[in-house]
């Protein structure tokens, strides 16, 4: 069962560690990046971060969606990782097991649009989070637990 679907830059980091892994309440962390699953740097620096009581799997986008899709996951509770808006879009297409997609992190650049203090969006992530809409997934922004959630599509439109 997955209890929370996160797009966030940063991956594993102090925030999801200490905020977000407690409050849902997860015992396994999936990151869902093709660059993690074959960076070992990346990944050694991502194991160190991780808390000592959850497991972490690190997989590709496509490694990922099979292991939603074949129920191999469905014995933990689940913390899925994407860095970006763009690959948590293809799990949640690809797989039934994504209802709604935490947006807490992604990078700015120039050709980007500011909709929150951490979170600038492409247009091709416009396209994505409205077509997850479209299909009843339900994306939102919310920095850590206690916060409000935000629909993202009140802050593209």
């Amino acid at each position: 069962m997955i209890t929370v679907c996160r797009v966030d830059h940063r991956l594993l980091h102090g925030q999801v560690v200490f905020a977000w892994i407690g409050a849902s309440g997860s015992d396994c962390i999936l990151i869902a990046n093709d660059d993690v699953a074959t960076n070992e740097l990346r990944a050694s620096a991502l194991r160190m971060a991780k808390p000592g009581t959850t497991k972490l799997v690190m997989k590709s986008i496509d490694d990922s969606i099979a292991a939603l899709n074949s129920g191999v996951t469905d014995k933990y509770k689940l913390f899925v990782l994407c860095e970006t808006i763009e690959d948590a879009y293809k799990l949640a297409c690809n797989t039934h097991a994504i209802s709604e997609i935490n947006i807490g992190g992604a990078k700015n650049s120039s050709e980007r649009k500011r909709i929150s203090p951490a979170v600038c969006v492409s247009q091709q992530d416009i396209k994505c989070l409205k077509d997850l809409s479209d299909r009843g997934i339900s994306c939102y922004l919310q920095q850590v637990p206690n916060d409000k959630k935000v629909d993202v599509l009140d802050l593209i439109d």
